[in-house]
């Protein structure tokens, strides 16, 4: 089909489902054209290896493999930042593998996520309601609390959190209104910062997220940021560390070892 063909049905199609044309807007290299108006210096994030972040990196982790979920290594990652932290705090709790693996570490661990009344307003299907937190509830140790990111003053939890996990909707929009908020009512001088989704995969960074991780964030702490090889994460930290530049095709230097086994 020539190339002139193909554009005459993808009008069609679009005149049809003009829902579609969201997903050419949307589209990860139209994103990173966008994004590379205002960051042209900055493609991607330095990179942090395991090894440099813990000398003696060895993490075992509970998730469910399911949609939706994080990589083992986003998990390994939040339990190895987690050590020596004394308060968690996340916004966006989906089933709750992330909080849960850190409160093997962390006693004070708090989740923060719209209720289930809104977003059933929203059109989502139900059981995507009723399946959120259906694993960290149970540990009644974690403070599971409702609001939406957009409207909620997080000023009135008085309180500063020594490690936070940003993770809920991805939208340039959010991602820029949870960082703003994050660092404007709940970080302190050694907080550590984690956004889950930085990168579509450990090789393919997600630029709508990047961006608004960016523009969410004053810039004088943009060389604080950095992108965990391996993961989808990216950490926000005080601490200087070793980098690499980004490889979207990398060669493997090491593998990590897995094992699988089932806990009830």
């Amino acid at each position: 089909m020539s190339k002139i063909k193909k554009t005459f049905q993808a009008l069609q199609n679009i005149a049809q489902e003009p829902s579609l044309l969201n997903l050419v807007i949307n589209d990860n290299e139209s994103r990173k054209k966008e994004f590379l108006e205002t960051y042209a210096h900055l493609k991607s994030l330095p990179q942090v290896d395991f090894a440099d972040l813990s000398d003696d990196f060895d993490e075992s982790v509970d998730l469910a493999f399911l949609d939706g979920g994080s990589l083992p290594t986003d998990l390994a990652l939040l339990k190895t930042l987690a050590k020596g932290k004394n308060s968690y705090f996340e916004i966006g709790t989906w089933r709750g593998e992330s909080v849960w693996n850190v409160a093997k570490i962390i006693d004070d661990c708090t989740t923060f996520n719209l209720s289930k009344e809104e977003i059933n307003t929203l059109g989502l299907d139900k059981r995507y309601a009723e399946l959120h937190g259906i694993i960290s509830k149970k540990n009644p140790s974690i403070l599971h609390l409702e609001g939406n990111s957009k409207t909620f003053d997080f000023k009135s939890l008085n309180k500063k959190y020594d490690l936070i996990f940003i993770d809920g909707d991805h939208s340039y929009d959010m991602v820029k209104n949870d960082t703003a908020k994050v660092f404007k009512s709940l970080v302190h001088e050694n907080s550590v910062v984690v956004w889950h989704d930085y990168a579509f995969n450990p090789e393919k960074v997600r630029y709508e997220v990047f961006k608004g991780i960016l523009d969410g964030l004053p810039k004088d702490l943009h060389s604080n940021l950095y992108h965990v090889a391996n993961t989808m994460c990216a950490v926000f930290t005080k601490q200087n560390f070793k980098t690499k530049q980004f490889e979207e095709l990398k060669n493997p230097e090491f593998l990590f070892e897995v094992n699988l086994k089932i806990k009830k």
